[in-house]
């Protein structure tokens, strides 16, 4: 799909209900909803983080979605595919800023020049404790991406058309920072087998797209 033709249409996705926790949990790991269902979240205290699912034109003009490699480190997040994105900072006015600075941070993409079109359902995060607040953007200029090299290792730039292919949508055993072997849903972009929270918050831009596109 050109951008143009997708920035008329995704703009509706302002006005409807979001499919929330209906969406996540479709893209659930098996061992986070037994961690679910015997750990209420009230009391945890957890973190918190803002990140941005970025969509703006390729050099053709068709609709692509930002994705990122962080880097290897020791850390439960080590060498994953994510949104750009990070956790608040004390100057952060609230978790909006926190996204379009740390996304300015991470990939250069000037504050100013993002256009917000919506708040989405925020994903709790077991191993790090972290209560992840996700919002979706239009990126309609955009200049060359700059990598912040200390926390990214690569761009993952995802056409629209194969984020929305139900054929990229897969089951694939994992190691993970809880368990071992385990089979979890996720979508495979662009090579990358992408897992957990950020392909829970990725299926709810999904659902809510296939009602507008």
């Amino acid at each position: 799909m050109n951008f143009e033709d997708f920035c008329e249409q995704v703009i509706k996705i302002k006005n409807l209900p979001l499919p929330g926790s209906t969406s996540h949990y479709k893209m659930e790991p098996e061992e986070r909803k037994k961690w679910r269902e015997t750990n209420p979240l009230k009391g945890l205290r957890p973190k918190r983080a803002g990140v941005m699912a970025l969509f703006y034109p390729s050099i053709q003009n068709t609709t692509q979605l930002l994705l990122i490699l962080r880097k290897t480190y020791q850390g439960v997040h080590s060498n994953q595919i994510g949104f750009p994105g990070g956790k608040v900072e004390k100057s952060d006015k609230d978790l909006l800023h926190t996204a379009l600075r740390e996304t300015s941070e991470e990939v250069g993409v000037p504050e100013n020049s993002v256009t917000v079109l919506k708040q989405l359902t925020e994903v709790y995060i077991p191993p790090s404790n972290f209560l992840v607040q996700p919002f979706v953007g239009l990126y309609e200029t955009p200049r060359p991406f700059i990598i912040q090299e200390e926390e990214v290792e690569a761009l993952v730039e995802v056409r629209l058309d194969d984020f929305l292919n139900e054929q990229n949508e897969i089951a694939q055993r994992l190691t993970t920072s809880y368990a071992n072997n385990i089979l979890v849903p996720a979508f495979k972009l662009n090579g990358y087998t992408v897992w957990g929270a950020t392909a829970m918050m990725l299926n709810e831009i999904k659902d809510l797209l296939s009602k507008v596109l």
